[in-house]
């Protein structure tokens, strides 16, 4: 995280987390996550990084190696896309949006240096110029005044979900009626802070984390990095993954799992007691050979205890234990039930 960004946020009484990376409140963590089911929050994505693609073969490249159709996105149209592994496993999630002749990719601030540097691996010949948004800012902003807010701030409003609108070096993509991610320089991002927090409520990343396991919003991390080939995700429910473009790395894999009808694994809501957190692995007394699941995103729930998105064996999501078959009961409802 740039360090004047930090000096900012700590001047508006932001609590950080142990590691120096995400937000975590604002002095009032439970009343922050009520606020993201009633209210309208502001919060800085920390936890989130932006990577840009640009050049003559831009389209050609990102076509070639992500899961969706990068060559029909539109200009001011954003989409989910994953890149895989040969054998299909997610290394990476994104949110691609298409404007003014570039390729702007939300992603897991975690996975960005590693994502950059493998996909330049890649490029070879291809004009295409891969670079780490270090100099941006992105903000979340959901709830019923999200779109005064932005009004208020000078901002565009995207026309629907997926869909960016730009307001000079300001870009704000709208992710689900309501919720919003603003892609801001560094320099404009305090004074725009203020701006956005005259109808919301500055909250921490957990209660933006909260909203993801409300929309199903499967973001792969660090620690789930290579776990699922995309539909154990539900990824291509989203509309993440094209079946009618060309080769990809682990297209054939996607493919032949999408025709044949194999997964077993898929998108589960999780609630439980005690605290979850992405990568932890969930068993079940049914199952004694392998792990039955693992959790993708989590949060703490703003009605109390805690929630998560999670991949689990379907046939086992009925009895699942966090950390081991003797461990804390969990609870699982499938987001897609067949």
């Amino acid at each position: 995280m740039n360090p004047n960004w930090r000096s900012f946020l700590e001047s508006a009484e932001a609590n950080f987390a142990a590691d120096a990376t995400d937000v975590l409140d604002f002095g009032d963590a439970s009343g922050e996550l009520l606020a993201a089911g009633r209210q309208t929050v502001l919060v800085p994505l920390t936890h989130l990084a932006l990577l840009s693609a640009e050049g003559e073969d831009a389209k050609r490249f990102l076509h070639n190696q992500l899961t969706n159709d990068i060559n029909h996105l539109a200009d001011g149209k954003a989409q989910h896309a994953g890149w895989c592994t040969a054998k299909g496993r997610m290394q990476a999630s994104f949110v691609v949006w298409h404007s003014a002749g570039r390729y702007d990719m939300v992603l897991a601030a975690d996975l960005l240096e590693a994502t950059r540097k493998r996909l330049q691996m890649f490029v070879l010949r291809d004009k295409v110029k891969l670079a780490a948004g270090d100099d941006t800012v992105l903000l979340g902003l959901a709830g019923a005044q999200a779109g005064e807010a932005l009004g208020d701030a000078g901002l565009a409003l995207p026309e629907a979900p997926l869909a960016i609108a730009v307001s000079g070096n300001v870009t704000v993509l709208q992710i689900e009626p309501q919720r919003y991610i603003v892609a801001a320089p560094l320099a404009a991002a305090p004074a725009l802070w203020q701006q956005l927090g005259g109808k919301a409520r500055p909250a921490g990343v957990p209660a933006w984390r909260w909203l993801d396991v409300q929309a199903a919003f499967p973001l792969v991390t660090l620690a789930t990095k290579e776990e699922f080939v995309p539909q154990m995700a539900d990824f291509e429910k989203i509309g993440g993954v094209s079946f009618h473009k060309g080769c990809y790395p682990g297209q054939e894999v996607v493919a032949r799992t999408q025709y044949l009808g194999k997964v077993k694994r898929h998108l589960y809501r999780l609630s439980a007691d005690v605290p979850l957190k992405a990568g932890d692995d969930l068993f079940s007394p049914d199952n004694l050979e392998q792990a039955a699941g693992k959790v993708m995103t989590a949060a703490p729930s703003a009605t109390g205890g805690h929630v998560a998105l999670a991949v689990v064996q379907s046939n086992f999501a009925a009895n699942l234990r966090l950390g081991s078959r003797e461990g804390e009961p969990v609870s699982a409802i499938a987001v897609n039930p067949a």
